[in-house]
């Protein structure tokens, strides 16, 4: 039976192919589209390249001056943040709007403490407010260096599996994401999101106006549980936190269009 996510975004993917781009030694994938609008930086989650982003992408183009990235295959997050603004100086971005999505979420956050000056807003969802919480939880409380790549994409099929079984409604989601991992991102790519948030450094301080920032989260997200939700808002203040009653940890999936809408008014203010 085939699904429509995996069939949708293969669409996008053939029409609009991710260009591989080096950036100080670490090759990144890279979505550049639209020409005018405000700038929006799209930062995936661990599951997800660039394109997991499609449905917005491909509504919002038109509105805004969108750049989707794929984290490379090494590099700490430091040195990822400092790839992202490289990237956006290529494509004519001097700050723009971060969206990060879970582990994208703590990029995004760390991004707009250590280099304000290149984000003009910041919208951090389904995310940590801390690294050191991950450490305890498999396939973190392992050394990721030494664990076989089939192994911990082997994990991730198991969760998905357990997700599906559990909700069944999410059955469709969850197997797009395990073609995600088995089928584009692989092994070496999933080790090196993990490695990078293991042992990402602590988020300093946001100092962008409180009505620069906001949140979005989801009311049944198994994998951010409440009083992380909590202190993702209590640290960063935002003006508005959009919450899902569902969507899980994948509202731009489950509630496409109505994400798109809220990333879409979030952008008319970057306008102002």
């Amino acid at each position: 039976m085939s699904n429509p996510l995996i069939t949708a975004r293969d669409a996008f993917a053939v029409q609009y192919p991710e260009q591989r781009i080096p950036v100080n030694g670490r090759e990144w994938g890279v979505l550049s589209l639209g020409g005018s609008g405000p700038a929006l930086v799209l930062l995936p989650g661990t599951l997800g390249r660039g394109d997991i982003f499609w449905q917005q992408v491909e509504a919002l183009k038109d509105r805004a001056r969108v750049l989707a990235l794929t984290y490379p295959v090494d590099g700490s997050l430091d040195d990822w943040c400092g790839d992202i603004c490289a990237l956006m100086t290529a494509s004519g971005m001097e700050r723009a709007t971060v969206l990060g999505s879970s582990l994208g979420g703590y990029i995004a956050q760390y991004l707009a403490a250590t280099r304000p000056e290149r984000v003009a807003q910041l919208v951090a969802a389904n995310t940590l407010h801390s690294a050191a919480m991950v450490a305890q939880f498999p396939p973190y409380d392992s050394d990721l260096d030494a664990v076989p790549a089939a192994a911990l994409v082997q994990g991730v099929i198991g969760s998905m599996e357990a997700w599906a079984g559990e909700e069944p409604e999410q059955a469709e989601v969850a197997d797009f994401l395990t073609a995600e991992i088995t089928k584009r991102i692989g092994g070496e790519e999933l080790r090196a999101r993990l490695k990078a948030l293991k042992h990402a450094p602590e988020l300093p301080g946001v100092s962008l106006p409180r009505s620069r920032v906001f949140t979005v989260e989801s009311g049944d997200d198994r994998l951010i549980p409440p009083p992380v939700r909590d202190a993702v808002r209590g640290r960063l203040d935002p003006v508005e936190a959009v919450a899902y009653d569902t969507g899980s940890h994948f509202p731009y999936l489950v509630h496409a269009a109505d994400y798109t809408e809220m990333l879409a008014g979030i952008l008319e203010k970057d306008a102002i």
